[in-house]
């Protein structure tokens, strides 16, 4: 089983070399991988030559963009720039960050998944972050939620999905999307992926309205968007990030930002997010 593998990077001269040791030592080797490097200031290149000239499946692409760590947009465009890049001949893509370790069995055990199910339409672990000398699980989502972090799409699924949307909650509506067109999602428990910086760490201030823009972007509508910005900002333990979310949900709707999906997969979004959330009162 092919893989293609897109690592945008902008600024990851601390992580990257750990990255791209943990892919060269897979059991299951992939047949590319890109790494963007997105307007980087730091020696992130620099890093990433020296495994392109050592291993000839691994290659560059320098990107300039803003130096803003802005999530959604900024990732995807550099994932899309990535994507130029490669082939067609590939049986699964995937769009891993630039500061993660794999356990060296991560893609064969993937591919065993992928084949094993052929509906299965995406795939991943789990992230682990380290506290007190221990790596505990990274738990921002449900279980069952494929992080951003550490995608896989079968290529059918993510050619029928429409590829990635450059916004925010990116890495939600595309799950979404390929359960609306039948597909499966697995995240395996076995997999213990080290992510060496937590989530959101150096993000902007300017994106602390943008996960509430995406709710409405996915036509949660405002009950859904409440729920949700209750439970994330809850996680977090955060007032702040409720209120956040809140005003990027009424931003965009008074601005009457453009949908990332068509009216048909907003009620299938809403219809499956009821769903879920009366499963759990039950």
């Amino acid at each position: 089983m092919n893989f293609h593998i897109i690592i945008p990077a902008h600024n990851e001269e601390d992580y990257i070399r750990k990255t791209l040791e943990s892919l060269v030592l897979q059991t299951l080797l992939p047949k590319a991988l890109v790494v963007v490097n997105d307007n980087s200031t730091d020696h992130t290149q620099r890093l990433v030559e020296e495994y392109a000239s050592k291993f000839p499946w691994i290659s560059i692409v320098n990107s300039r963009s803003t130096d803003q760590h802005l999530p959604g947009s900024k990732i995807i465009n550099a994932f899309n720039k990535g994507l130029e890049r490669l082939d067609s001949n590939y049986d699964v893509i995937c769009k891993f960050d630039a500061d993660l370790i794999f356990p060296d069995n991560y893609l064969e055990t993937l591919a065993n998944h992928f084949t094993e199910n052929k509906n299965l339409g995406m795939a991943s672990g789990f992230c682990y972050i380290e506290k007190n000398n221990q790596w505990t699980l990274e738990n921002l989502t449900n279980k069952d939620h494929i992080r951003g972090a550490l995608k896989a799409y079968r290529k059918d699924c993510f050619t029928q999905i429409g590829q990635l949307k450059p916004s925010m909650g990116w890495d939600t509506v595309d799950e979404l999307l390929a359960k609306y067109h039948g597909w499966d999602i697995l995240t395996d428990e076995s997999l213990h992926v080290k992510h060496l910086k937590p989530t959101g760490q150096s993000y902007n201030k300017a994106s602390k309205y943008l996960q509430g823009e995406a709710m409405y972007k996915m036509r949660y509508g405002f009950w859904i968007t409440l729920i949700s910005a209750i439970k994330l900002a809850y996680k977090k333990r955060s007032f702040t990030l409720f209120r956040d979310y809140m005003t990027g949900y009424s931003r965009a709707k008074s601005d009457k930002k453009d949908f990332l999906v068509s009216k048909t997969e907003g009620k299938f979004i809403r219809d499956l997010r009821w769903k879920g959330i009366f499963n759990k009162l039950k």
